[in-house]
C-alpha cells in the first residue's frame, strides 16, 4: 500500500518571520499591502484575510503588520523538510507552502498511519509552525485533502488508505481548491460544477476545449489515473544550520525552544544518511558592530554516537542550564562536528538486567553535560607496562583509544593501591594478615629505564588463608630484594 502525507502550513509566513519562542501577539503578515495571514489573536480583533494595511489599522490598532519575507519562508519550508527526514528519506517540497512525504515503507516502523500522522504533527508544531495534515495514496489527492480544511462548509477526516476512498472524499470538495481550476471558477459556477465531483462527470472532450490540458492532468494525477513524478530532496554531506532570535534573548535557558528547532533538522539529517553524531556544536551569536564578541560555543560530546531526539535535547538543555551569557543572543547556529555510523539495534534474546550498554552511555553523557567533562572520568589505559603509569582517567565521553598492553592488562587487577606496600617475611613468606601462599605467576616487568626510573619487578597473585586474593611483587633491583603488596582482586 502507498501513502503520502502532505503537510500543509497555512500560517509559514507569520511563522517564519516570528521563530517560535516569541510571546504570542496581534501580527498579520502582507503581501503587497494585503492580508495573507494572520495569528489567531488578530483573528479575534476583527482582522480577516485580503484586508489591506489601513483596514487591519483601523479595525486593531495594536495589531503588528509584517511585510512577507520569501527568503525566510524558503529557510522555514527546508527546514521542516530536513526534520522530516527522521521519517522518510522522501520529502520533497510542493506549492502552496506544503511539504510532501512518501511514508509507505515507515508505517510499519512507526506503528501505523495514525501514530506516524501524530508524530509528524509533533514535529511540525515543535518547530514553531501549524499544520495541516492531508493522507492519501496519490500526492495531489493528499495535498487537495490538507487544503480543505479552508473550506468551513467541508467536514470529513483528511487522511484515508484506500483509493477508493479518497476519490469518493476528492469528489465532495469544492473546484476552487484546484489551482488549474482558478481561470474558469465563474463558468464551472454557471454550469452547476461546483465541486471536484460534477467537474469529472462533464464530457473529457468538451472539458478539455473548455478549459486545459493542466486542469485534467492535476484531476488525474489527484485520482491515481496518471503517475506521479517527484525530485526528491537530496540531504547534504554536511550538517549547519542556523536560526535567528525575534529578539535580543538574555537568558541561555530561553533558548532551549530555538534549539530545538536545530535538533529536530539534525535528527531529521542523520537519519537519512543512516549516521550518528558523536559531537555538535551550539554558537551562540552576540551582537554585531562595534560591540561585537565572538560567538559563545556549547560543545556536547558523547560517549557513544547518538541520532535520538529526546537524548540530544537532554543533553544540549543541561549545557544551557550551565551557561551564563556575556551580551545578549541574536542568532543560533548548530554544527555536526564529529559523524559516524549508527549502530546496529542489539540482537540480544532478553535485554541485560542492569541496563544496556546504551543506557549507561547515556548516563555519562548526562551527568558529563551536568557536572563538566573534567569531574566525571573513567579509567584508562596508558602505553605503559608499569601499573602505577598505564592506570590512569580519562573524561567518560572521550573516545578510548585501543592499546597494545590490553591483553596483558586483563589478569591484573582494578584495584591498585596509590603507593605500594612493602609485605613482611615471616618463614621466608610474604606476609600480610597471614602468610601469603603463591597461586599464580611470576608475570616479569622491567620497564622505565630510558628515564632513569627503572622498574624490575616479578608479579604474583597470591591468596591469604581467607581466601582474598592480593597482586603482589618481588622488587628484584634492589640488592635486598624486597616483596610489596600493589594490587587487590574483588
Amino acid at each position: 500500500m502507498k501513502l503520502l502525507l502532505s503537510a500543509h502550513l497555512p500560517l509559514l509566513p507569520l511563522e517564519s518571520l516570528r521563530p517560535c519562542w516569541s510571546e504570542p501577539g496581534l501580527y498579520a503578515v502582507t503581501d503587497k499591502g494585503i492580508v495573507i495571514c494572520m495569528s489567531m489573536e488578530a483573528g479575534r480583533a476583527g482582522v480577516m484575510l485580503g484586508m489591506r494595511s489601513g483596514g487591519v489599522m483601523a479595525v486593531s490598532p495594536d495589531t503588528a503588520i509584517l511585510e512577507r519575507n520569501l527568503v525566510k519562508e524558503d529557510l522555514a519550508l527546508n527546514a521542516i523538510a530536513t526534520a522530516m527526514m527522521q521519517y522518510t528519506p522522501e520529502v520533497t517540497l510542493q506549492a502552496d507552502c506544503s511539504v510532501l512525504l512518501e511514508v509507505s515503507a515507515s508505517l510499519a516502523l512507526f506503528r501505523g498511519p495514525h501514530a506516524l500522522c501524530a508524530r509528524v504533527t509533533a514535529s511540525i508544531e515543535a518547530l514553531g509552525f501549524t499544520v495541516q495534515l492531508g493522507a492519501a495514496p496519490t500526492a495531489e489527492g493528499a495535498w487537495l485533502l490538507a487544503r480543505s480544511a479552508r473550506m468551513k462548509t467541508v467536514v470529513f477526516r483528511r487522511r484515508v488508505l484506500s483509493l477508493a476512498t479518497m476519490q469518493q472524499r476528492l469528489d465532495l470538495l469544492p473546484c476552487a481548491l484546484v489551482p488549474a481550476a482558478a481561470p474558469f471558477h465563474d463558468w464551472l459556477n454557471d454550469i452547476g460544477a461546483k465541486r471536484i465531483g460534477a467537474l469529472r462527470r462533464l464530457p473529457r472532450a468538451g472539458l478539455l476545449r473548455r478549459t486545459s490540458k493542466e486542469l485534467l492532468a492535476a484531476l488525474d494525477r489527484a485520482y491515481g489515473e496518471a503517475p506521479e513524478m517527484h525530485e526528491w530532496i537530496k540531504p547534504p554531506l554536511h550538517f549547519s544550520a542556523r536560526i535567528e532570535t525575534f529578539d535580543r534573548v538574555e537568558s541561555a535557558e530561553a533558548l532551549l525552544h530555538g534549539a530545538t528547532g536545530l535538533i529536530l533538522q539534525l535528527v531529521g539529517w542523520l537519519t537519512s544518511l543512516q549516521r550518528a553524531v558523536r559531537m555538535f556544536t551550539l554558537a551562540l551569536e552576540h551582537e554585531r558592530g562595534h560591540s561585537a564578541i565572538a560567538p559563545t560555543v556549547l560543545e556536547v560530546a558523547l560517549a557513544e554516537p547518538v541520532w535520538h531526539e529526546a537524548h540530544l535535547l537532554r543533553l544540549l538543555k543541561e549545557r544551557l542550564a550551565k551557561t551564563t551569557l556575556e551580551r545578549p543572543v541574536i542568532a543560533l547556529r548548530l554544527d555536526a562536528v564529529k559523524i559516524e555510523s549508527m549502530l546496529p539495534p542489539n540482537a540480544s534474546l532478553f535485554p541485560e538486567p542492569g541496563g544496556s550498554p546504551q543506557d549507561y552511555a547515556r548516563l555519562l553523557e548526562l551527568l558529563t553535560a551536568r557536572l563538566g567533562a573534567e569531574n566525571v572520568l573513567v579509567p584508562a589505559d596508558l602505553e605503559d607496562y608499569r601499573p602505577e603509569v598505564c592506570n590512569a582517567w580519562m573524561p567518560a565521553t572521550a573516545k578510548r583509544p585501543k592499546t597494545q598492553i590490553e591483553e596483558i592488562l586483563e589478569g591484573r587487577p582494578f584495584w591498585l593501591l596509590p603507593k605500594p606496600i612493602r609485605l613482611l617475611m615471616r618463614d621466608e613468606r610474604p606476609f600480610y594478615v597471614s602468610p601469603l601462599k603463591i597461586i599464580d605467576g611470576p608475570e616479569r616487568l622491567e620497564a622505565g629505564w630510558w628515564n632513569d626510573q627503572t622498574a624490575a619487578r616479578d608479579y604474583y597473585i597470591a591468596q591469604a588463608a581467607n581466601a582474598a586474593c592480593y597482586w603482589i611483587y618481588l622488587e628484584r633491583v634492589a640488592e635486598d630484594p624486597r616483596w610489596y603488596l600493589h594490587g587487590l582482586f574483588a
